[in-house]
């Protein structure tokens, strides 16, 4: 690169002799910067949603290619957010495609010191069995004096905020349903 292509490619000369005066465009773009695309214009399709995290429901735009993720942003047609996104509703994308998201159902039985995969249906019935058994152990028909209770004591709840309203709802309903009354979430307290 000889000296008069290198001073063409200063971002000031460019701002200088360029119709970019104020050097808020093209003047200060770098040549690798104006190769660059945007992560959506590989997308196929755009599909709408809402931000998982909180209550307050931030519409999201997820950018999808070859049935992948590959972009989440703020929909800036939302009248709640105005296409704004918070740090965690920003990171989103990393719920579906991070490479720290496990797949696979890990066990560590009581003492062990090791995890071992299990499929799902024996997941699934030892949580349904455990459940049952603490609701059944923390059961309180009546108090002291005699009055119904039809409770337990047995289970509670602690939602966290990667839930969804809907999740959210669902829980509240099933340990409702249980007899469990300390049911809460993280995005409340």
């Amino acid at each position: 690169m000889g000296v008069g292509d290198w001073v063409r490619s200063w971002p000031v000369y460019r701002q200088l002799t360029g119709a970019d005066r104020l050097g808020r465009g093209s003047a200060a773009q770098s040549a690798r910067s104006r190769s660059l695309l945007p992560r959506t214009a590989s997308a196929d399709r755009v599909v709408n949603s809402v931000c998982p995290y909180c209550a307050v429901g931030c519409a999201q735009k997820v950018y999808v290619s070859d049935e992948r993720v590959v972009q989440i942003e703020g929909d800036p047609d939302s009248p709640i957010s105005r296409g704004r996104l918070c740090p965690k509703g920003s990171a989103s994308k990393q719920l579906v495609t991070g490479p720290q998201r496990l797949d696979k159902v890990l066990y560590r039985a009581p003492y062990a010191t090791q995890w071992r995969e299990l499929d799902l249906p024996t997941a699934m019935d030892m949580v349904a069995e455990r459940v049952l058994d603490a609701r059944r152990r923390g059961w309180q028909d009546h108090d002291e004096h005699g009055r119904p209770l039809r409770r337990t004591m047995g289970l509670a709840s602690l939602g966290g905020a990667t839930l969804d309203n809907e999740e959210n709802f669902l829980i509240k309903k099933l340990f409702t349903a249980l007899g469990a009354i300390q049911i809460e979430n993280q995005a409340r307290i």
